[in-house]
């Protein structure tokens, strides 16, 4: 999948599932419940235990997108590609590992949280802006940085849920990420995995509440 193709990809659905959890076990049933909510677009940081594993076999089902997250070098990088990571995603900027996406050929998205970080990342050749950590004033602080920049793709993925989402996206965001209020760390922990696919739907159908741009 070309980085150009992921873009088209990712429009459509809007939302990813983001994994980051230290319990092994749990890590595979916990995205397995995000899928069947209806996640088509799934990301494992690469903190979480066995996650290029994990990468692989996610990556060799039909209708599902894997990415890889907190990639924080270009060896990071080379070992979720050939993992089956189509797309990259970094909490920071960092020119070096942006290069790395493209000489693999998969789209790439830093974590930012200044206009000046996203301009930066943007201008590096990152596709898509993270938008980390979150911002205290929320969605406002998206439609403030889209005003000068309408070509940024920002995607807020920490403190976003349920009750804001809709917000992100009518403000400008090219897509939104869901972390903990996806993957509830006590639902992880306890193996309530039907919580997690119940709690996919609720989020994806606030994502559905607006319409898409394409």
């Amino acid at each position: 999948m070309r980085p150009e193709e992921f873009l088209a990809f990712l429009e459509t659905r809007r939302a990813s599932a983001i994994l980051r959890t230290p319990i092994a076990d749990a890590a595979k049933p916990a995205m397995e419940a995000a899928v069947r909510g209806g996640f088509e677009v799934i990301e494992f940081t690469l903190t979480t235990p066995g996650a290029l594993e994990l990468i692989g076999e996610f990556a060799g089902r039909p209708g599902i997108v894997v990415g890889a997250g907190t990639v924080l070098t270009t060896e990071d990088a080379d070992r979720a590609v050939e993992a089956g990571a189509r797309f990259l995603v970094s909490p920071v900027v960092d020119e070096l590992v942006i290069d790395a996406a493209k000489s693999l050929g998969v789209a790439v998205m830093p974590g930012t949280h200044t206009p000046t970080e996203m301009l930066r990342a943007y201008r590096a050749g990152a596709q898509l802006q993270k938008l980390f950590p979150a911002p205290g004033i929320g969605a406002p602080y998206v439609k403030a940085c889209m005003g000068p920049m309408p070509f940024l793709r920002i995607v807020p993925t920490s403190g976003v849920d349920d009750s804001n989402a809709a917000e992100y996206l009518a403000a400008g965001a090219f897509a939104v990420g869901f972390v903990a209020p996806l993957f509830d760390p006590d639902d992880v922990a306890a193996g309530r995995f039907d919580r997690i696919e119940q709690r996919a739907r609720t989020l994806l159908n606030a994502v559905g509440s607006v319409a898409s741009p394409v």
